[in-house]
């Protein structure tokens, strides 16, 4: 190994959850800090719940609805352009001109 060119190595480095779940392992940096831990995240515990972080889950629900609403209306605007062109072809067929 060559030497000065690895990491200091911290054998007792503390991980802290959000929820407040601690434990020691071996890491580079002294201290980590976590969101979710196995002792709180939904795939371990069963539960059913959305973990909001400085208000993420806030607007990509209203980025949701918004995209919904504009979905919506281009639907109807593409139907509407459908029933045009194909009032075009009809009248073209029957010798009108549009």
């Amino acid at each position: 190994m060559k030497p000065k060119i690895h990491p200091k190595y911290y054998p007792q480095a503390k991980i802290i959850c959000a929820c407040g779940n601690t434990w020691t392992t071996g890491a580079t940096v002294p201290e980590i800090k976590l969101d979710v831990c196995s002792a709180c995240h939904p795939f371990f515990t069963g539960e059913q719940r959305i973990v909001d972080t400085a208000g993420q889950v806030d607007r990509f629900m209203k980025r949701l609805e918004r995209t919904a609403d504009t979905s919506e209306q281009v639907h109807v605007q593409k139907e509407a352009q459908k029933k045009a062109i194909e009032a075009q072809r009809l009248a073209r067929r029957r010798g009108e001109t549009a």
